[in-house]
């Protein structure tokens, strides 16, 4: 049983000597620093506070903490979902978000170089105008590239280009021991020993704290289109997902999502944007397909050829999202599900299970049978082409303590489904505090005993984001 220790006064003056003003204590603490943006993981304020700015800073701080058994939780910009960042044991929490420089372009090996401050929106538009394109596109365009390979994010156009373990060549890291590492390389493969530099990604912080990143970079794509395409029915647009996924269309993203989300984002936006109405016949749920390619002609084949093939398949419509404002609108609107949803309920808990593309439909009606049973709200959407499902439990006027316990039971269920399916638990938000006893569950004893063997490997004191992901 790890027994840790409170932040001493002699402690809180050694980390004022490391970090001058940017220490925080008592009331001068930012209170978002107790929880991420799923406040339903709030657990309790941290003892202080550091906003920090280097490598040198924060390795100091580990061997202090270290030393003293002083729980630690790292931050960036507080986007996640699922209580990674949540100071759990109180502690110490050091935010990077002022570690936000973009280092260098490597135009001839095709990288970059950042800090983990750094905002995913600010890169993905600084590569563009660098004739580069940084794929991984979450739909928290505000996060810190930090907490994306922290989560191992996916998003939208992982479909086609993958998630950010992708495109992580290299990272500078401090342990929990205040050790300095450099893992991987900017190269474009290695069988030199064990990938450190993979297990880091998508350790939600338990591991090491990430200081710097070099990150692959891709020609962009010379054309683009998006397809809006509404069914009458959601099982119908779920079902053409295979054929498109076997057609050699290749879609760049492929989403889908109910009527009911879509008009609260646009409620929350104050413009529609989608058909609700196609030709008399209601609109039910709708798929979204980005088609890109580097030639016009070959371009306006595919969408040719994908509208044809939703058409056969029931699609009521085929919409083509080709100037500026329209994509625009459309992927505002997209990007805008969570703020909606936000906007409509005070209580909300998330899940973010991943299974076979095939199994999709099976997934979803089990939750159409089973969400009646509680006395909740259900949305979800999710990316089609790659299995990744976000189902929100959402209510306004249930008591906190029986709201969290009726979700609990609902996750159970989902899981235990998403389990036999063959699917995992989380394919882009992680772990992090919430969803601890559902890994578990999901993985089995030997697996579990596995992660907790390198996590102590890493982190002997087990200081560094305590009580995540598998402990």
């Amino acid at each position: 049983m790890i027994e840790y220790q409170p932040i001493t006064p002699d402690v809180l003056e050694a980390l004022r000597e490391i970090s001058g003003k940017r220490l925080a204590t008592g009331e001068d603490i930012n209170p978002d620093y107790a929880h991420d943006a799923m406040p339903i993981y709030g657990i309790g304020m941290p003892e202080a506070t550091i906003d920090v700015e280097s490598t040198e800073e924060i390795s100091a701080i580990m061997k202090l903490c270290n030393e003293r058994h002083i729980p630690v939780t790292v931050r960036g910009a507080g986007t996640g979902l699922a209580g990674g960042a949540t100071p759990v044991q109180q502690g110490l929490v050091l935010c990077t978000s002022r570690m936000n420089q973009i280092l260098g372009y490597d135009e001839k090996n095709m990288n970059v170089r950042v800090q983990p401050g750094v905002l995913l929106d600010t890169l993905s538009k600084d590569a563009l105008e660098h004739g580069m394109f940084y794929p991984p596109d979450p739909g928290e365009k505000f996060a810190t590239l930090g907490g994306n390979v922290s989560t191992n994010a996916g998003g939208m156009q992982a479909v086609k280009y993958g998630t950010t373990r992708d495109y992580v060549q290299a990272m500078t890291v401090v342990l929990p021991t205040g050790e300095v590492v450099h893992l991987g390389a900017p190269v474009s493969k290695t069988t030199s020993g064990y990938s450190l530099l993979h297990l880091m990604i998508g350790s939600e912080g338990t591991l090491g704290i990430i200081t710097e990143l070099t990150l692959k970079l891709i020609a962009p794509p010379k054309c683009h289109v998006t397809l809006i395409v509404p069914f009458a029915e959601l099982a119908d647009g779920i079902g053409a997902v295979p054929a498109i996924k076997h057609s050699g269309l290749d879609p760049q993203t492929l989403e889908f999502f109910e009527k009911e989300i879509l008009e609260s984002s646009e409620a929350y936006m104050g413009k529609s944007v989608f058909p609700k109405v196609v030709e008399g016949q209601e609109v039910g749920a709708y798929l979204l397909v980005t088609l890109d390619s580097n030639d016009r002609d070959q371009l306006d084949k595919l969408v040719e050829e994908a509208a044809e093939m939703l058409l056969e398949a029931g699609a009521l419509d085929v919409l083509v999202a080709d100037t500026p404002m329209f994509l625009e609108k459309t992927w505002a609107a997209r990007s805008s599900f969570l703020e909606g949803i936000e906007e409509q309920f005070a209580l909300l808990d998330e899940c973010d299970v991943v299974v076979p593309v095939s199994r999709i439909p099976d997934f979803v009606l089990y939750i159409k049978e089973i969400q009646g049973d509680f006395p909740f709200e259900v949305k979800m959407f999710g990316h089609a082409g790659d299995g990744n499902l976000h189902i929100y439990t959402c209510a306004n006027d249930m008591d906190l303590v029986e709201f969290k316990k009726s979700v609990e039971q609902f996750m159970h269920l989902l899981y235990a489904k998403c389990t036999e399916l063959g699917g995992q638990i989380s394919g882009e938000h992680g772990i992090g505090f919430g969803k601890v006893q559902f890994l578990a569950e999901n993985l089995g004893e030997a697996p579990i005993r596995l992660m907790q063997g390198i996590k102590e490997v890493f982190d002997p004191n087990l200081i560094l984001n305590p009580n995540k992901v598998c402990f």
